[in-house]
């Protein structure tokens, strides 16, 4: 049966919505998992299920599944319709001071950390993948490095609180979380274009970029949220105000993009400036209390719905025996290159960090993958190389969703026991 030529956007919105309040509910009355993470899990085994039914010769449930994904574009939902509210909302609770007392990991986690584990992913990438039969040519694994590097704790920060982790771990996981978004989307931006032209830039044309797309993106987003919180200042309704963040964040975001600014980075600074200025000088006790409730659903239901597609999209991959082997190996690389980055940082500048001994542990475990990295990995161009990096993307989202999400806590408790 195909569907693609009959629905329209809304009717592929109602569906996906639908899909998701019912796994949400199944989950909630019957599992009782994080609800990121289990309608996650839910929306697998359903993908699983179709994938086995289709072995069995009834495809049509697969064939529905793949039809709903070919229409919906992933990459669009995501990264030019959800990523500006999820980061807006990120924000709106993080602490500027405590940002400020750790700004040193969390620059270099965020900056520099990223960067070095691209290379380093690339690079051993690079070396295991010939021997399980894969041709992935250097700027491929560095794409792949640059796509898989930033991290997503999107289920992983609820999941530290109720453990009790302590309040710096929090701050620099959230804190690189934010900024590093940003990063890497950009660090991808530019390799992409080197694959698709050819040509390798310049040293002072990479900088020019990242100087015009990072730094702008900050600027505009400080511009931006001064703005917000002059105009909430003038007025005291919830409603309007409410409304004002709305437009603010989705017409901030399509601004930056259109004048080729880094729209997260411009979003996590408007989240920052209105969640500690704007909550505390531009908002009433009650605007406040509307404001936060807005956000904090916007985030749940976007991030439900953001879980359960990475979940459904499992059914676009073509998995073999091989493929299988280096998508395991592909999980201890990134482990790998996550472990030595924050290794490095935490040794180098210990009694700069002032962080808990063994904070390592919890910032190496706590570095979760997650839409973000999916989503890029789809803007890739059609091909073999692309099937693979997909397949080995995808490897890495579930496990650390999966294996560290569900794992974090307890890591964290022992962190906090000590």
């Amino acid at each position: 049966m195909d569907v693609t030529s009959t629905l329209s956007i809304f009717e592929i919105s109602a569906i996906f919505l639908t899909i998701t309040a019912l796994l949400a509910y199944i989950n909630n009355r019957f599992i009782g998992l994080p609800t990121t993470i289990g309608v996650m899990v839910i929306s697998l085994l359903v993908s699983i299920a179709a994938i086995f039914l289709g072995f069995l010769g009834f495809d049509k449930l697969i064939d529905y599944e793949v039809s709903l994904l070919d229409q919906l574009n992933f990459t669009h939902v995501l990264l030019d319709g959800m990523l500006s509210m999820l980061l807006f909302a990120g924000a709106l609770h993080v602490n500027v001071s405590d940002l400020r007392r750790y700004k040193l990991p969390i620059g270099i986690l965020a900056c520099a950390g990223t960067l070095i584990s691209t290379v380093i992913i690339a690079a051993a990438l690079y070396l295991v993948v010939p021997l399980l039969g894969f041709n992935l040519s250097f700027i491929w694994c560095l794409l792949f490095g640059a796509l898989i590097s930033p991290t997503d704790p999107i289920a992983v920060m609820g999941i530290l609180r109720s453990a009790g982790a302590p309040k710096s771990i929090e701050t620099v996981i959230a804190g690189e979380s934010l900024f590093n978004d940003g990063i890497g989307v950009v660090v991808f931006a530019l390799l992409l274009g080197i694959l698709n032209s050819g040509e390798i830039p310049t040293t002072y044309s990479v900088a020019h970029t990242l100087a015009v797309e990072a730094g702008g993106g900050i600027a505009f987003g400080l511009v931006l949220g001064g703005a917000l919180n002059y105009l909430l200042k003038a007025i005291d309704s919830y409603q309007e105000e409410v409304l004002l963040t709305l437009a603010g964040v989705i017409g901030g975001y399509a601004l930056a993009s259109h004048w080729h600014l880094s729209g997260p980075l411009a979003m996590v600074m408007v989240g920052l400036m209105v969640g500690n200025h704007g909550r505390n000088l531009a908002m009433s006790d009650k605007t406040r209390h509307y404001v936060d409730l807005f956000w904090e659903l916007i985030d749940e239901i976007l991030n439900a719905i953001l879980f359960v597609l990475i979940g459904l999209e499992v059914v676009m991959i073509m998995y073999s025996a091989n493929l299988l082997v280096a998508g395991v190996l592909t999980i201890f690389i990134a482990l790998g290159a996550r472990l030595i980055v924050v290794g490095l940082t935490t040794s180098v500048f210990n009694k700069q960090l002032e962080l808990p001994c063994g904070a390592w542990k919890v910032l190496t475990w706590g570095g979760l993958r997650g839409g973000i990295s999916v989503a890029l990995v789809l803007q890739l161009p059609d091909g073999a190389q692309r099937n693979i990096l997909l397949a080995l993307t995808y490897a890495v989202v579930v496990f650390s969703i999966l294996v560290q999400g569900l794992s974090v806590g307890k890591v964290a408790t022992s962190i906090k026991a000590k």
